[in-house]
Parts: C-alpha cells; sequence; structure tokens
C-alpha cells in the first residue's frame, strides 16, 4: 500500500475503546453521551487520531443493496455515489462553519492509506452529514458522522474504504422492509390553515415587510412497524435517478437541488426556485414548460434565489458563471426553474466552507434573509429541525457535494413507525393561496409513493 498522509497525535478528551481481544475499536468522548457504537464529539473536544485505507474492488453492483439496516448513510444519483455504514466518530456541530473547523483537525490527525493511483474525489476519510435549517437552532441536532465502511463508485472506478488495521467483514444485509398499512394525518397546519397563512404572507410582502418568503409544511405518516430508510432510499433512487438521494441519521429524501458541490478547485451551485406540477402528458407538458419559462411570478422568485446564491459565493471564487437566464428541469412530478452558477474555488475553501455562506439561500428561505426567518418562525408553526438544511458528504481534501434536503422525510427519533414529509413554496407578491397548495402537494409526491410503493 502506498502512504499518502500521516499527521497528528492521539487526541485528549477520548477514551479508547477495545475489543475482547484488547485491540483498539472505536474513540468515545469523555464528556459527551455516546450513541449506537459510535463516538459523540463536542466542540470543545479535539478529534481522535485514526487509521484510514482504500483499496480498489470489483463493482459493487447497486449501492444501496450492500447495506446493512442499522447505522447506514447513501448518497448516490446515477447509480454512482457513496454508502457506508458502522459510526467510528460522530460530532454534534453547533454550526456549519464549526463542523467544516473540526473535520480540518480530524483530516490533519490521520493516517490515510491507499491503493488507488489517483483517488477520486469521496475516496479516502469522508464524512456524511445533516444540519438544521436555522443556523440559530443549536439543539444538538446537526450530525456529521465518519463511518466504519465506506463503498464507492464513480466514473466506472470502485473502491471500499475503511477505519482501522484489518479489512472489514461483509455485514449481514436483509432485504429492504417495505411500509405497511401507512397511514397519513396533518402536521403542524393542515391544508385549510397554510392557505391562510400563505394570504397573510402575501399581505405583509405587499407592506414591503419582505421581498419572497419560502413558507413549508409537513404531512406525518406513520406505519403498524418500524420503518426501514433503505426501502425509501431505494425507492427514490429508482424513481428520481437524477435527484441525489440521501440517506443520513433518519433524514431520507432526493433532493433535485445542489446547494454547492465542490471538486477540483471548481464550485457549482445549482438552484431552483419556480415550479409547476405535470400532467404526464407530454404535449400538455411541453404547453406548461413554456409557461414557466414565461411567468413572471415565478422568474421573480427565481432571480431572488439566484443573486443570493451569487452574492453569496463571489468572496470565495473566481471567474464566476452566472447565466442570464433559467433552464427547465424536469422531474418525473414537477418542471422547476433552474440555473447553474458555477466558479472557481478559492485555495483552502472546502465544500463545507462554501456551504456555510450559501445557506439559508433564498431558495429555500426568502429575501431578505433576516425578515424571511423571522416571518417563517412567526407564521410557520413547524419545527423544520433538518429539512431544507445542507445535507451531503466531505473529504480530507475539502471536497464534497452538499445539496439541499428538499423531497425527504424525517423519521422519528422516539418512534422508527412515524416520518415527518415536508414541502415548501417560495411565496412573492404574485403569489396565489391555492395555486401554492398545489405545489405543494405535488412536492410531497416523492415521499408518499415511496412510503405507498
Amino acid at each position: 500500500m502506498r502512504r499518502i498522509a500521516s499527521a497528528g497525535q492521539t487526541a485528549g478528551g477520548f477514551e479508547r475503546l477495545t475489543d475482547q481481544s484488547g485491540r483498539p475499536r472505536l474513540y468515545r468522548s469523555l464528556s459527551g453521551s455516546h450513541r449506537y457504537a459510535g463516538a459523540v464529539t463536542r466542540s470543545d473536544l479535539t478529534p481522535p487520531r485514526l487509521r484510514v485505507q482504500t483499496a480498489p474492488i470489483d463493482d459493487p453492483g447497486p449501492l444501496l443493496s450492500r447495506l446493512p439496516v442499522d447505522d447506514a448513510y447513501a448518497w448516490v444519483r446515477h447509480g454512482d455515489g457513496l454508502v457506508g455504514y458502522g459510526e467510528v466518530v460522530r460530532h454534534k456541530p453547533e454550526s456549519i462553519a464549526e463542523a467544516d473547523a473540526w473535520f480540518r483537525d480530524l483530516a490533519a490527525a490521520t493516517e490515510v492509506v491507499s491503493e488507488l493511483a489517483e483517488p477520486p474525489a469521496g475516496a479516502g476519510l469522508m464524512a456524511f452529514g445533516s444540519f438544521v435549517f436555522d443556523p440559530e437552532n443549536t439543539a444538538g441536532q446537526s450530525v456529521l458522522v465518519v463511518p466504519q465502511v465506506v463503498i464507492g463508485r464513480r466514473n466506472g472506478q470502485s473502491w471500499l474504504t475503511w477505519i482501522g488495521t484489518d479489512a472489514p467483514k461483509p455485514p449481514v444485509v436483509t432485504a429492504p422492509t417495505p411500509p405497511d398499512d401507512v397511514r397519513f394525518s396533518p402536521g403542524g397546519l393542515d391544508e385549510v390553515a397554510w392557505p391562510a397563512v400563505v394570504a397573510e404572507t402575501v399581505a405583509r410582502i405587499g407592506r414591503g415587510d419582505v421581498g419572497k418568503v419560502v413558507l413549508a409544511r409537513d404531512v406525518v405518516a406513520e406505519a403498524r412497524s418500524d420503518l426501514d430508510p433503505r426501502w425509501l432510499a431505494g425507492r427514490l433512487a429508482a424513481t428520481y435517478p437524477q435527484c441525489w438521494t440521501f440517506l443520513v441519521d433518519g433524514l431520507v429524501g432526493a433532493s433535485p437541488e445542489m446547494l454547492v458541490k465542490r471538486e477540483a478547485g471548481l464550485a457549482l451551485s445549482r438552484v431552483l426556485a419556480g415550479t409547476i406540477r405535470r400532467t404526464g402528458d407530454d404535449n400538455r407538458d411541453l404547453n406548461l414548460a413554456a409557461a414557466l419559462a414565461k411567468s413572471s411570478k415565478d422568474l421573480q422568485e427565481h432571480e431572488y434565489a439566484v443573486a443570493s446564491v451569487a452574492r453569496a459565493l463571489a468572496p470565495f471564487c473566481s471567474g464566476m458563471n452566472v447565466p442570464e437566464a433559467p433552464y427547465i428541469l424536469g422531474l418525473p412530478n414537477v418542471l422547476h426553474l433552474a440555473t447553474d452558477v458555477t466558479g472557481v474555488a478559492e485555495p483552502g475553501v472546502s465544500a463545507l466552507a462554501l456551504a456555510a455562506a450559501l445557506h439559508p439561500s433564498a431558495a429555500v428561505c426568502g429575501t431578505p434573509t433576516d425578515q424571511a426567518r423571522a416571518l417563517i418562525a412567526e407564521l410557520e408553526h413547524l419545527d423544520r429541525a433538518r429539512y431544507a438544511g445542507p445535507v451531503g458528504w466531505i473529504d480530507a481534501q475539502g471536497n464534497g457535494e452538499w445539496a439541499i434536503a428538499l423531497r425527504c422525510g424525517l423519521i422519528s427519533e422516539t418512534d422508527p413507525r412515524q416520518i415527518r414529509l415536508f414541502a415548501g413554496c417560495g411565496i412573492v407578491a404574485g403569489s396565489d393561496p391555492a395555486a401554492e397548495l398545489a405545489e405543494s402537494v405535488a412536492k410531497l409526491v416523492p415521499m408518499r409513493d415511496a412510503l405507498l410503493g
């Protein structure tokens, strides 16, 4: 094997756990609680030193089929991506920026051994993560997890990464279990109350209080037995292959919106704002796409979102390209106005640092940001938790992909039979409450179908 990097010392503040033979197994915080077999760390603790090994493997087949039911993580698109299982280190950051600093320290204290001549992004030390929507929510819901084992595939190259000395044994993998007898009920606001909140928001916009506000609603689904997130991820990946399907700590979904991707020094952010539901008739959908591209309401909503992303990326990128007009992104259930903002990331700026600068964008919050967040807190009657926050992964080189957690559900920590589904709509001066409700229903379709399919 070829050693790529080795630095740092074993950290203080951690207890080294051993198996029955006395070999080092995991690290656990001495001052924080722990969950599963992994470690919960705090921002005032130095990360442990890890040994990370990566080796090429034959094509593993469908990545999601390699996951056990417990401690499973996933990030897939068009069949490629990363899946992981087990847990070596779990960090509960207070902010995205703090998570970025913590992971940098972890990477600096990690010994990396690789048999890959040219490791692709995501190979070697990496972590899956998910962050709360509201940056001021410090209730400990955000998470960054280094898995015990990662299987990756990209551009025809497949690899296995593991933490420790010995190559891991394959886990016991059972077939995903479909949900049974799923029932749906209203969340914070039902389909009568929510349009009234939209109307109130439009009135506030008309008074000049704010330019755009993204309002979300939730629906609660409950099955007769515990939900298997692998089933949901598999259904979403099969139905929406062009989206980024994710599974991180009970949050599962398929997002069409890339908050930021950083790879080989380049940064990309895909902005979606402006939506219309598809009919299933190709000719009618073509006419709907043309109408969406000319809709002043939707173009205004989209312009707010693109401008907020461009402003946030500008201090961290050079050679930026911001297209003058959006294109139509077609998904099986909806059509979106979409714009890809690209740039050359400044040296040393990681994907998490870019995500910290971008979130929350006007696409999921509104503009001006502070006023929109205040109105959301006042009117929405909903704790978004990690819905509409960044979800994705980062590696030791600062590469990573962070989508916005949309078209998703959050499985309850206290009742694994229950999951909350979310949908949000951008409200501007020309918004119609009934149309916004219909749009939210369309955005709930992916998760509803995954639960009923």
